[in-house]
């Protein structure tokens, strides 16, 4: 499946809301709880360049940016925080 780009409007909306309870900077364990994911997973998802990373010494380190970003990207069907879900015609208020 393709990914689309996600727009710095987009990013800045989400960022208040994804993953609130976590820094700004994660580690590995967790990444791999914000991703529901595995260690190995995560460690993928890192060298295959797909979420971007820093790493210091053997430690890596996240920008929780590059996470919603990732997310964002990988949903790329699926609602966006920044619209919100359209109201069918015959919904009722």
């Amino acid at each position: 499946m393709p990914r689309r780009a996600v727009s710095e409007k987009e990013l800045t909306a989400c960022y208040s809301l994804m993953f609130c309870d976590y820094p700004d900077i994660v580690n590995i364990r967790q990444l791999q709880a914000m991703l529901g994911i595995s260690r190995h997973a995560a460690y993928d998802l890192l060298g295959e360049g797909e979420i971007g990373c820093i790493k210091l010494g053997n430690a890596y380190k996240v920008p929780k940016v590059n996470v919603i970003r990732y997310v964002l990207e990988a949903s790329a069907g699926r609602a966006s925080c920044a619209t919100p879900p359209a109201r069918s015609e015959g919904a009722a208020s």
